[in-house]
């Protein structure tokens, strides 16, 4: 796998979007800070993430994170939780599973989980005494 020459950050590449302001920026960027690991495999430029409000504070407000990889379709995360903080950890944590999940239907010949299931091997205990495996088949 070879490493990129610019890899993306959430510092560099978050915009903030309706709801917010820039002064809020720095704070979301903090709060986003565990994504940069995971987008760390793509290119910087060819990476986009806009994060955006509805209803800011108030009863039914809606936090959107929406994600432009080139290459990939967009992901997009929503979360209807009250609280502005928890709203934010809620997309963070769905776009990083959806981003790990996305990575793992593209190149599972990558994934060390599918590479290290163990194969099913057939026992002699199966063999030996088929009016058992009947019986253990019918319970």
């Amino acid at each position: 796998m070879s490493a990129v020459a610019n890899p993306a950050t959430v510092a560099e590449c978050l915009r903030v979007g309706a709801g917010f302001s820039q002064g809020d920026r720095n704070w979301i960027a903090e709060q986003f800070a565990t994504l940069d690991a995971r987008l760390a495999s793509f290119h910087a430029d060819a990476t986009e993430l806009e994060v955006s409000v509805k209803d800011r504070e108030a009863r039914g407000q809606k936090v959107t994170l929406e994600c432009w990889i080139a290459g990939r379709q967009k992901i997009v995360t929503t979360s209807a939780e009250e609280d502005l903080h928890a709203a934010l950890n809620d997309v963070r944590d769905d776009l990083r599973r959806r981003l790990n999940d996305a990575k793992t239907r593209q190149e599972p010949r990558h994934n060390k989980h599918l590479r290290d299931l163990p194969q099913p091997q057939l026992g002699n205990d199966e063999s030996e005494d088929p009016a058992a495996r009947a019986d253990a088949e019918t319970a």
